[in-house]
């Protein structure tokens, strides 16, 4: 995932925890916050493992949310993983990135890019 849609500074995540909607599955939590631009950032904390296995979640979990950044609504987002999501297979985390996504209601349909693109 580009460098530009990287949440990076401890106050933007502070914020997400703070003003953000969440919703949970089993190896992840997604948090939204409305923001001017599309950023994301991953939080994985030191229940999930040692650093090289925090490290592979955190790849793994910018690889799955990389096919929707053109798909997301601007905003902010952080994807929390639980201690499960090291077991998990990477289709796992995929689906669950997908799923959450669309429990937030922060996907465009295909319907609505045609309708902006109308206009």
């Amino acid at each position: 995932m580009e460098r530009r849609y990287r949440l990076q500074k401890n106050r933007a995540f502070q914020y997400v925890y703070r003003k953000g909607h969440s919703a949970a599955c089993r190896d992840l939590v997604l948090l939204t916050a409305p923001g001017r631009e599309l950023k994301v950032g991953f939080s994985v904390s030191k229940k999930v493992g040692n650093a090289v296995t925090r490290n592979k979640v955190k790849r793994r979990l910018r690889e799955c949310f990389r096919p929707h950044l053109g798909d997301v609504k601007t905003g902010l987002y952080v994807i929390v993983a639980r201690p499960s999501a090291a077991e998990a297979a990477f289709d796992t985390l995929r689906k669950d990135v997908r799923y959450l996504l669309k429990k937030q209601g922060v996907l465009r349909s295909s319907g609505e890019e045609e309708g902006n693109r109308a206009r």
